[in-house]
């Protein structure tokens, strides 16, 4: 019997931590791709490494978590069956996502499936509009940031090494790629890995589980620990999107764009602010490609990424939304 706040409160959380875990697959290749594609390390190297650094990552700050449970919505007019819809909006548009090969953000259909789900149950006041324009703006600054510095790394690069023959250069940067892959993996789990703890968190503090909104070690020990180990199964079919079909990446290339992702990332982390980690690696690997000119990448490809960017957040609105209208009267009837 689900009549109990206790038994509902703990599927809350497997379902945010399953989710966490999907989200560690799903965006593997945020950290990685460019890494396989120019060989800097093995596919299994690879993802031994992300699956280690993402985990470290999720234990530096819960700043991003805070956000997430707090500047969306208004944690006094949220319920567990909210918070399992939200869940289960973001986990359709992720496992949809992820079954196509398109890198979508798993952090921005969480973040959708809330406003949805919240929306289906109590309507726009809840909501918390200063913190959603602000992620609204993140979605249009940060892939942007990420590209023009990527584009200008690059070019200083070239430009600093210019008497440098391209197979010597690339052999060191294909080293040096081991080095920001690392970055990568660790900024990717400083942002992402915060979701679904500031989702667990806003779940007890609508329980009562905890009086003040606050994130316990244990909710960020196994977001991280979810995470790690969803990186560790792959996600081959989104590396593959982002290394190898988008822009033929060489390693000075996966390196630049590594470097330069990560440290929009880092920077998103500290401001609090919850970006998407596939957008800013994605955009970051466009930037080194144009350096190449327009006829080096594959605009067929980045423009379906772009369509799925645009649809994330409207998609797993209406998910959670879908999501709520079932489970609510499935769940007060048990």
């Amino acid at each position: 019997m689900l009549d109990t706040p206790e038994i509902l409160l703990g599927l809350v959380i497997l379902s945010a931590l399953a989710f966490d875990f999907i989200n560690g697959f799903h965006d593997t290749a945020n950290a990685i791709a460019t890494t396989i594609s120019t060989r800097a390390l093995s596919i299994r190297a690879a993802i031994m490494m992300a699956a280690v650094l993402n985990f470290v990552g999720a234990l530096v700050s819960t700043h991003v978590a805070t956000t997430v449970g707090k500047g969306i919505v208004d944690p006094a007019y949220v319920s567990q069956i909210i918070v399992l819809s939200a869940l289960a909006g973001a986990i359709f548009w992720d496992l949809l996502t992820w079954y196509y090969g398109i890198p979508a953000s798993s952090s921005h259909a969480l973040i959708g499936g809330l406003i949805g789900a919240v929306f289906s149950a109590r309507g726009i006041d809840p909501l918390q509009w200063a913190g959603i324009s602000k992620i609204i703006i993140a979605i249009v600054i940060s892939p942007t940031i990420g590209a023009i510095a990527a584009f200008a790394l690059i070019i200083g690069v070239y430009w600093g090494f210019r008497k440098v023959h391209p197979s010597p250069l690339n052999r060191q940067f294909r080293k040096a790629q081991v080095v920001s892959a690392a970055f990568m993996a660790f900024s990717h789990g400083s942002n992402d890995a915060q979701k679904s703890m500031g989702i667990i968190t806003l779940a007890l503090f609508s329980h009562g589980a905890i009086s003040s909104f606050h994130i316990p070690t244990w909710v960020i020990l196994s977001c991280a620990l979810a995470m790690a180990l969803g990186t560790a199964t792959g996600g081959w079919r989104i590396i593959k999107t982002v290394g190898r079909d988008l822009v033929d990446l060489q390693p000075v290339h996966g390196c630049c764009a590594e470097v330069a992702g990560s440290a929009v990332i880092m920077f998103a982390t500290f401001l609090g602010i919850p970006i998407s980690t596939t957008h800013v690696i994605t955009a970051a690997i466009l930037g080194v490609g144009m350096s190449q000119g327009r006829r080096k990448v594959n605009w067929g490809v980045g423009l379906r990424i772009v369509w799925a960017w645009i649809l994330t957040i409207p998609a797993s609105a209406a998910a959670g939304y879908l999501a709520y209208r079932i489970l609510y009267p499935f769940l007060v009837k048990l």
